[in-house]
């Protein structure tokens, strides 16, 4: 039992440590306050938590839940111009009715699901690029904060990998408490509080954020939770699982937090042999995880604090590192299959160029973009397969 409840307590925190600055700088890129980045940060936590004790104790698996860490790292990039909050909480519940709509109806998921790989790692690599270049120049515009940091992160990289990064935010937090004199936090950041925001609609920011919100969530988080799940022997429900997270993020929605959905890096942790050699029995570490997140919610003020008081490209650093391994399988998947290279390169250069036109953002440009230049280099290589087809039918007898 020790094991168990030691793997997901170590799961939580490694969870919330390695990409909570990036959720609260994502949030503060789109408009929100101060308080109201505290309270998504608060909400999403506390609902991750109760969300996998309950998906864990209902099904008797370790399924675990997580923010969205690349939808995050997008509502950075989409902030390219001026987001009023409440728009963006209302992209985040058109994003939360899809992923409902998803577990609902399964043909949607399959449509979502089978976007060409390449084009949804690409846009994904896109966005988490600009994202992994804050490191280095937090090292040359903060060095006393960000090659504390960066060495760290490379030292515990070789020794201790999964404390990487934690190790990275432990060594940030030191350097800014050092250098910024003992600033006092205000109370009334600290204390955990919920804000309410009255959502707003509005199309462009819809289709600018909402609409790849949804995409890197279900592409970038859910389908590679559900494979990780499957690799070790469960098979979660999947109509359920969406269902329950889209609502939990419609929920959080309304209080800041903009999107939850399956863990896979934890997921990992929980559903591993790490947590028990019995697989019937790792659902109890999802459940410890669950509840150590619910726990390190009511930290969720002065974590948002301390992100506040840190230069932001700091910030934007520390969640850098946390996604760097992120980035590395978005660009070898993108690249895998050398048909469609081209495609994904156009989607990648897209979506890390950060342009706005009319008002929409790069990720929605670069699915565009990626979509056409398939399509397109596909359509001439069908006009011109049918001779090749003839001249080595023995060989080629696929499609």
């Amino acid at each position: 039992m020790f094991q168990l409840l030691s793997t997901g307590l170590i799961a939580g925190i490694a969870g919330f440590a390695s990409s909570f600055t990036l959720v609260v700088a994502g949030l503060q890129a789109v408009g929100a306050s101060d308080a109201q980045a505290a309270s998504g940060l608060l909400i999403l936590t506390v609902l991750m938590g109760l969300v996998t004790i309950g998906l864990a104790w209902r099904y008797r698996m370790p399924i675990t839940v997580a923010w969205s860490t690349p939808g995050a790292a997008l509502l950075i990039v989409a902030a390219q111009g001026d987001i009023e909050f409440r728009a963006a909480v209302g992209a985040f519940i058109v994003c939360a009715v899809l992923i409902v709509v998803c577990g609902l109806v399964p043909a949607l998921g399959r449509l979502i699901t089978n976007i060409p790989q390449p084009i949804a790692s690409a846009m994904l690599a896109g966005i988490l690029f600009t994202i992994c270049l804050a490191p280095i120049t937090a090292a040359v515009e903060y060095p006393w904060l960000g090659l504390p940091m960066v060495v760290t992160w490379l030292i515990l990289l070789k020794v201790a990998p999964r404390w990487a990064v934690p190790g990275a935010l432990v060594a940030a937090v030191v350097a800014i408490a050092v250098t910024s004199g003992g600033t006092p936090f205000p109370g009334s950041t600290i204390v955990p509080q919920l804000t309410f925001v009255m959502p707003t609609f509005d199309p462009i920011v819809i289709v600018s954020l909402g609409i790849p919100l949804f995409i890197v969530t279900m592409a970038g988080q859910n389908v590679p939770g559900f494979t990780v799940m499957r690799t070790y022997g469960f098979a979660v429900p999947a109509g359920p699982a969406l269902t329950v997270t889209g609502a939990a993020s419609a929920a959080s929605a309304f209080f800041g937090g903009h999107a939850l959905n399956l863990a896979a890096i934890t997921a990992a942790l929980t559903a591993s042999e790490e947590a028990h050699d019995d697989s019937s029995k790792r659902w109890i570490a999802s459940v410890s995880a669950g509840a150590t997140y619910v726990v390190i919610g009511l930290g969720a003020g002065l974590a948002t604090a301390l992100v506040t008081i840190a230069p932001p490209v700091v910030v934007v650093a520390i969640a850098g590192l946390a996604v760097m391994g992120a980035l590395i399988a978005s660009v070898r998947s993108a690249l895998e299959a050398p048909e469609h290279r081209i495609a994904a390169i156009a989607t990648f250069l897209v979506a890390s160029s950060g342009i706005t036109v009319i008002g929409i953002g790069s990720a929605f440009w670069a699915l565009i973009v990626g979509a056409i230049v398939m399509v397109w280099l596909g359509w001439r290589t069908q006009r011109s397969r049918p001779n090749r087809r003839i001249d080595a039918a023995t060989t080629l007898p696929e499609k």
